[in-house]
C-alpha cells in the first residue's frame, strides 16, 4: 500500500513515516508487557533540514547511551556514515550609483555573483554531475541588489578534510570573479554544520552490530550504505550519543513525487522493536 500527496505539494513522509513508526513501536510496546526490553527514551526534533535539529537538545536530562534515527529511505536501508558539511556565506559589496550617471562608477555587485556562479565547473563538484563517494560544492541561495548580493553554499564530501580544499577552490573563483571587477570587495564566511558519523560509531561496532541483527530478524536484507547527506545523527553522535540512521520506507524525498509504503514502515517498526529486544538481551 502506498501512500502518495495529491502531487502538487511534499507528502511529508520524511520525515513523518519516521515519527509514526516510533509511536506504534510505542503503542506495541505498552500492548506488550511481556516483550523485554530496557529503558527507551524518544526524542523528536524539529528543524532537522535547516541542521538545527538538536541545537536545544538536553543530553543530560534524555539521558541515553546510544540512539537511532529513523530517517533513511529504501526498505532494509541502514546508514552508519553521512557527508560532512560547511556552509559557505559569500557577501560581495559592489559601490552603488544612479543608473543614469553610472559610466565609470557603478560596480554591479549582481554581475560579480553572477560571473562567479558561472566560473564554477559544470562537469564535476556539483549535485548534478556527482553521485556515489563524490562530494561536491552548491550553489543554494543568492539574492541582492546592485550595491550587495550574498550567495549560500553548501559543501559536502565523506573525508572532512577535503572540505577545506573545496572551500580554497571557492575562494580561489571568487577571487578571479573580483579581479574583473576593480573596486568589488567580497566576504568569504565558513560555518561548520555536521561531520561524518561514521568517525564516531566506528568506535562502538555493537550500535550498528545490534541494528543489522534486529533488520534480519524482520525478514529483511540490510543495504548498507552511506548517505549523501546528514541526519541529526550526524550532529548527536558528535555530542556524544553516538547514532546512526535506520530505513522509514519514505522515497522520492525532497520532491512532489514523495511516497512511502505502509507495509515498509511496519517493517520498520518490527525492526526497532526486535532492537530494543536485543539491547536487553546483551546488556
Amino acid at each position: 500500500d502506498i501512500i502518495t500527496a495529491s502531487g502538487d505539494t511534499l507528502l511529508g513522509a520524511d520525515d513523518k513515516a519516521g515519527v509514526a513508526i516510533i509511536m506504534d513501536m510505542a503503542n506495541y510496546l505498552q500492548a506488550h508487557p511481556e516483550f523485554k526490553h530496557g529503558t527507551i527514551k524518544i526524542l523528536f526534533t524539529p528543524d532537522e533540514e535547516i541542521g538545527r535539529g538538536v541545537d536545544k537538545v538536553d543530553l543530560l536530562r534524555l539521558g541515553a547511551d546510544f540512539a537511532y534515527t529513523l530517517d533513511a529511505g529504501e526498505l532494509g536501508a541502514y546508514e552508519d556514515e553521512t557527508f560532512s558539511a560547511d556552509m559557505v556565506q559569500v557577501i560581495i559589496h559592489g559601490v552603488s550609483a544612479h543608473p543614469g550617471y553610472a559610466k565609470d562608477k557603478l560596480i554591479n555587485a549582481l554581475k560579480v555573483a553572477s560571473a562567479f556562479i558561472e566560473s564554477l565547473p559544470k562537469d564535476e563538484l556539483s549535485p548534478e554531475s556527482t553521485e556515489g563517494r563524490y562530494g561536491f560544492v552548491h550553489p543554494t541561495r543568492i539574492e541582492g541588489i546592485p550595491e550587495k548580493a550574498s550567495i549560500q553554499f553548501i559543501i559536502r564530501d565523506f573525508i572532512t578534510s577535503k572540505l577545506r580544499a573545496y572551500e580554497d577552490y571557492l575562494k580561489d573563483k571568487l577571487d578571479d570573479a573580483l579581479s574583473n571587477f576593480r573596486g568589488a570587495k567580497a566576504e568569504f564566511v565558513v560555518k561548520e554544520q555536521y561531520r561524518n558519523m561514521k568517525e564516531v560509531l566506528d568506535k562502538y561496532p555493537k550500535v550498528s552490530e545490534y541494528a543489522v541483527q534486529a533488520i534480519e530478524m524482520a525478514g529483511i536484507t540490510v543495504k548498507r550504505s552511506s548517505a549523501r547527506g546528514g541526519t541529526d545523527g550526524s550532529r548527536l553522535s558528535f555530542m556524544g550519543l553516538p547514532c546512526p540512521n535506520i530505513f522509514t520506507g519514505e522515497m522520492a524525498f525532497h520532491g512532489k513525487h514523495e511516497y512511502v509504503s505502509v507495509q515498509d514502515m511496519q517493517k520498520s517498526v518490527e525492526s526497532i522493536v526486535y532492537l530494543s529486544g536485543i539491547w536487553e538481551e546483551k546488556s
